[in-house]
Parts: C-alpha cells; sequence; structure tokens
C-alpha cells in the first residue's frame, strides 16, 4: 500500500488544544496547536501564551514586533518578539538523529524553567502559557509533549503510552490518524528520549 493510501483524513479541530495545566514551577497551561493557532497573536494573548516551541523545520514565523535593526539591503529584521520563541526543527518523519527528540525535550524543559533578567534587553516576563506547534499540531508536537508528560509527571502518566493516549484524547485526534499522530519513528525516538532523561536525571551519561 501506497503511503500517500494510508493517509488519514485532516480533520477540523481547534486552532489551540488545551493538553495540561500547572506544568513547570511558574505553572504553566500547556497547548498544542498548528501553524493557524501558532501565527494568531491574539488567539495567543487571549491564553495568556508567552512561549513558543515550535517542532517543525519546514515552518518558521515572523515574530519581531519591536525592531532593532530594520530590513535593509537585503536584510530581514532583528529585535524582539512578540513572545519567547524556541525552534527545534524536526522533520514529520524519517531523517531525525535520534537526540532531537531529547533536544526538543531539554529545549521545553527550559523553556518552563526560564527567569528571565530584569534588564531592559530582556522585555519578557517569567512564566505565562507554552505552545507546542507544527504545521498541523498532529505528530511532531504531540511526540515531543507526550515526551514531556511523561518526563515530568510519571505519576500521572508512567508510562509514553499513558501520555500519548491523553494527548491524542486532549487534542481530539481520531482512532484512524493515530497510525501516524504522531509517526512511528517519531514516537520510537521519544521513547528512546525517555530513557536517556531518565540516565540524566540520575547522573548517568545519556548514552553507554
Amino acid at each position: 500500500m501506497k503511503d500517500e493510501d494510508r493517509r488519514a483524513p485532516v480533520y477540523e479541530r481547534p486552532a489551540l488544544s488545551l493538553i495540561a495545566d500547572n506544568i513547570g514551577p511558574h505553572g504553566a497551561t500547556l497547548y498544542i496547536g498548528g501553524m493557524e493557532g501558532a501565527r494568531d497573536m491574539d488567539l495567543l494573548r487571549a491564553h495568556d501564551i508567552r512561549i513558543l516551541v515550535n517542532c517543525a523545520v519546514n515552518l518558521d514565523f515572523d515574530l519581531v514586533d519591536r525592531a532593532l535593526l530594520a530590513p535593509e539591503n537585503g536584510k530581514v529584521a532583528a529585535g524582539y518578539g512578540a513572545l519567547r520563541y524556541y525552534k527545534i526543527g524536526m522533520i514529520d518523519g524519517d531523517g531525525n538523529p535520534s537526540a532531537m527528540m531529547l533536544a526538543g525535550l531539554l529545549i521545553l524543559q527550559g523553556a518552563l524553567r526560564q527567569t528571565m533578567p530584569a534588564r531592559a534587553t530582556y522585555p519578557f516576563e517569567d512564566g505565562g502559557n507554552v505552545l507546542v506547534n507544527c504545521r498541523a499540531g498532529r505528530s511532531r508536537s504531540v511526540a515531543l509533549v507526550s515526551l514531556l508528560l511523561h518526563v515530568e509527571a510519571p505519576e500521572r502518566f508512567p508510562t509514553l503510552d499513558d501520555a500519548v493516549a491523553h494527548v491524542r484524547e486532549a487534542r481530539a485526534l481520531r482512532p484512524d490518524e493515530w497510525f501516524e499522530t504522531p509517526k512511528p519513528m517519531l514516537l520510537d525516538a521519544a521513547r528512546e528520549a525517555a530513557v536517556w532523561a531518565r540516565a540524566i536525571a540520575k547522573g548517568a551519561p545519556p548514552l553507554d
């Protein structure tokens, strides 16, 4: 069977889906969304989303709203963004080094725990809610957020599969999509990253 024949229908679902509350030391609410939700600044402000974690290598956003350097002579604008922006850049399928999922977990954990300096060059407040996005919010972001929930709340999500089941329901992913939400190779990478994360937490090297 060809890959295009196995592709599940893409159902309508919310631009943002609330996945979990009270995550990290600032008590953030965690959302998943696709590109439409991630680029809707009014929607992000309405949900107090101040942190954007973009999983997709094939998607970027123009977030500069206070330019230090204006566009000129082929150069793009540079300056402060409308929110704190972190980019992982995974492929939705084969081609990612397995350590990228672990890197994504560490970036997401770091974003949840950062404390902003009280300086004019860091015009951001601590805290705020978090949106993890990819192009559709169905695969890369589902794998990463499931990994985070399993690692951060093992009493509630003792296995990665428990976390994936919760995220699928919260994101309104249908059973006939599950073979690709998330893609199997991303789920495998999340399982491996969970092992590494536990080793790091115990003070052991993450690799043999």
